[in-house]
């Protein structure tokens, strides 16, 4: 009966901003809900197996970049970025890219490829603890720089932006809007459950034992480098998906998604909603993109302060985040499980 009374809750909770909110309003809302996907992946490496990484910015962008040239080339044949640097005709690279099908394979396969290419190396060598932590984010860096060096084909510092719609909606049409807060809500209830079921797994099992006692799974034959690299991909998959669906949201891509600054909230997402488990990484990516909104728009010039004391406190005072400490409370775990 609880769980009928707790689905019927989210679904109004659901259905009401379309109702309530301006199309303005409702496409914030779409934006910090992608967001939360992106924690979700976070705390999936993170909060569940145990490695920091501060590279999830590049899995986002590149899933971005990849919807972003499909968009792009339905848009102009040619787009006018390489006009601006000489360029002729589309490169080879860009030509798939007018198809769907295959920008939605890239979405995934980009992330998924630049994560083996980075983990299968680095866990099969021992890497790990803040050693990790140091080479994703000198990855993240250095793939920021390529694109910003890449003015013809990437759009340089500027991105990849001008798109004029999708599924033949304009930019900024309300229909559009209200379809594209539809399906970031689906993906991400659907990404939730999925994790939801991973994590209930064998193989769920085995990382969250990594993190507590790898060299104890070592001994027992367990080739803990392996269920790392997935799980690495697998997150790295996730936050494809969810740059994919940031690009028509909010109509552009560019490095700066790539910077560490980018990569680092999004554990200071995870680390407020609380790492290992599955509502923290919704509840801190919202309340903190909320609480950034509100406090950038009335008091822009002491927001960072905030942001700074905001994860101070929640290291010092709640270091499980919001759902974990609430998770303490009997009458909380009651509610959630029952």
């Amino acid at each position: 009966m609880k769980q009928k009374i707790i689905y019927a809750i989210l679904i109004i909770a659901i259905i009401l901003p379309v109702l309530l909110l301006s199309d303005f309003r409702l496409s914030i809302l779409s934006k910090f809900l992608v967001f939360s996907i992106v924690a979700i992946s976070v705390n999936l490496l993170w909060g569940y197996t145990g490695i920091l990484s501060l590279g999830h910015g590049a899995y986002f962008a590149l899933g971005g970049y990849a919807m972003a040239m499909y968009l792009k080339l339905q848009s102009q044949p040619l787009p006018d970025f390489m006009e601006w640097s000489g360029i002729e005709t589309l490169p080879w690279f860009w030509k798939p890219f007018q198809y769907v099908p295959f920008a939605l394979v890239m979405v995934v396969v980009l992330p998924v490829a630049l994560a083996l290419l980075v983990g299968i190396p680095l866990f099969k060598s021992g890497t790990k603890g803040v050693y990790f932590t140091i080479i994703s984010q000198a990855i993240t860096l250095i793939m920021s720089i390529l694109f910003i060096g890449q003015q013809g084909f990437t759009g340089g510092s500027n991105g990849i932006t001008g798109f004029k719609g999708v599924l033949g909606y304009a930019l900024g049409d309300p229909t559009l809007t209200k379809i594209l807060y539809g399906l970031v809500v689906i993906v991400l209830i659907g990404i939730y459950f999925i994790s939801k079921f991973m994590l209930n797994t064998h193989g769920g099992t085995i990382i969250q034992a990594i993190r507590d006692r790898e060299t104890r799974l070592r001994f027992l034959g367990y080739k803990t480098h392996t269920f790392k690299v997935i799980t690495l991909a697998t997150s790295a998959a996730i936050c494809g998906i969810a740059g994919a669906l940031f690009v028509p949201i909010v109509g552009i891509i560019s490095p700066s998604i790539m910077s560490v600054l980018m990569s680092t909230e999004f554990v200071i997402w995870v680390a407020i909603g609380g790492r290992a488990t599955l509502l923290g990484p919704i509840v801190g990516a919202l309340t903190i993109n909320y609480a950034k909104t509100i406090f950038s728009e009335s008091l822009p010039e002491y927001w960072w302060y905030f942001y700074g004391f905001l994860f101070i406190t929640a290291t010092l005072i709640i270091p499980k985040g919001i759902v974990g400490s609430l998770l303490k409370k009997k009458w909380f775990k009651n509610v959630l499980l029952k």
